[in-house]
């Protein structure tokens, strides 16, 4: 099939990539990206308040709690998830879109965002990136200075149960000891992954 799919009967492969807080697979996701063209990182919508240097519809789509509630009524959002005390959900017109065109549409969303996913999309590769160990995570976590020490406690203790829960039920666990080892790994696991039909 090639690196890009099945351009002409159009299966996208869908890939799901999730992981706790701090793990890289922001940093991950963004150079599959940047190293492979028919890559689409799908953009989430949330409803947590923007952050300085944020662009709306580049790192999140920001709306408000009534305009998230109403797309789940429309039914237009692929999963969705509150997390933190924040509601966080995956559009899908464009991911249903590029499939279509047989492009990689991966999304970065938690377990339970996966199994809503994997639901309506049982074909979709799952893949769990871990930290080294939780030490790593915890001075991870730390160096970004986004969070107070309550709020760092309180995702470190939903990574274990993440992981736990990760550890039944997705298809590839990836290790993120070194970044691009972890890359290599995640780029062979897609080139294998099968394509899919939209929906």
């Amino acid at each position: 099939m090639g690196q890009a799919g099945d351009q002409k009967t159009g299966r996208g492969r869908l890939i799901i990539i999730s992981g706790p807080s701090g793990v890289g697979k922001s940093t991950i996701t963004r150079q599959l990206v940047a190293r492979r063209a028919e890559t689409y990182l799908s953009v989430s919508m949330t409803t947590r308040p923007q952050a300085a240097g944020e662009q709306d519809g580049r790192d999140y789509w920001f709306v408000s709690r009534d305009q998230f509630h109403q797309r789940i009524e429309a039914g237009t959002l692929l999963e969705y998830a509150e997390v933190f005390g924040n509601l966080y959900g995956t559009p899908r017109d464009k991911t249903q879109e590029m499939l279509a065109a047989g492009r990689t549409v991966i999304l970065e969303i938690d377990v339970q965002g996966a199994k809503q996913v994997k639901a309506i999309y049982p074909r979709a590769t799952t893949i769990f990136i871990l930290p080294p160990s939780g030490k790593v995570l915890a001075e991870r976590i730390g160096r970004r200075g986004r969070e107070d020490g309550a709020v760092i406690a309180r995702r470190l203790g939903g990574a274990g149960s993440e992981i736990a829960a990760a550890e039944q039920s997705y298809d590839h666990l990836v290790i993120n000891d070194d970044l691009e080892q972890a890359i290599r790994e995640v780029m062979e696991i897609i080139d294998n992954a099968p394509g899919i039909d939209a929906p």
